[in-house]
């Protein structure tokens, strides 16, 4: 009886472990047909098309279009001053000739050869001894059949031998050793110009000398 017992209990166990297995069993086929289900129900997606690869057409190029640019605005030269005439004061003639000198340099264009220039700064000579230096001239051309200056260095070296001071150095020199500089009844910027002159031609540099100078050449009441 005791036996009997056991064997039963034991197939009792065997039962309910057949049976656990079995209830595991079918819930991993009931989960799987359930996801079966549900993919047939599903739609069935789109299928993917491939598109044809997009080609960019570079953008469309305009033709150049005739613009005409502005015409390009022409410097103009600033008027310029013609020499004044020349009387051939001695003191003048440097001034004279580099009046000259700069008005050809400025507007070169207006003269084609060094005999333009000559006879253009021979206009000039209106008075005195320049005016019979310029008749003489052409005198000499009248009995040659040339003109007697030829280049524009011949002209300054000629000009110079008749109106520049043969001794302009020493003669300025003279005069700031001498009272003869002094200020005397001139306006003071007179008195500055005219010793400023005589400094250059003297070619004096050393400015304690000049002070000294002009401070004696002032008016007595100046000074003080």
């Amino acid at each position: 009886m005791g036996y009997l017992q056991h064997y039963l209990q034991e197939l009792t166990e065997r039962q309910n472990a057949s049976e656990h297995i079995t209830n595991n069993t079918l819930a991993g086929l009931t989960a799987q047909l359930q996801q079966l289900t549900q993919l047939m129900t599903s739609p069935a997606p789109a299928p993917i098309v491939a598109l044809p690869p997009i080609t960019m057409s570079p953008p469309p190029v305009n033709p150049p279009s005739l613009v005409l640019s502005a015409p390009t605005k022409q410097r103009t030269r600033p008027k310029l001053s013609s020499s004044p005439n020349f009387s051939s004061e001695w003191t003048s003639g440097q001034a004279f000739l580099n009046s000259c000198t700069l008005y050809l340099c400025l507007a070169p264009e207006q003269f084609s050869c060094d005999e333009e220039k000559i006879f253009w700064t021979l206009t000039f000579f209106k008075d005195r001894h320049a005016a019979r230096w310029f008749e003489n001239l052409f005198h000499q051309e009248a009995d040659t059949g040339v003109f007697p200056i030829q280049s524009w260095v011949d002209f300054e070296q000629q000009f110079q031998s008749q109106f520049f001071l043969v001794n302009a150095e020493a003669d300025a020199v003279n005069a700031l050793e001498s009272s003869s500089y002094y200020q005397g009844n001139r306006m003071v910027d007179g008195y500055l110009d005219s010793f400023l002159t005589l400094v250059s031609d003297a070619r004096y540099t050393d400015p304690q000398t000049l002070v000294v100078k002009f401070h004696r050449g002032l008016k007595t009441n100046i000074q003080s």
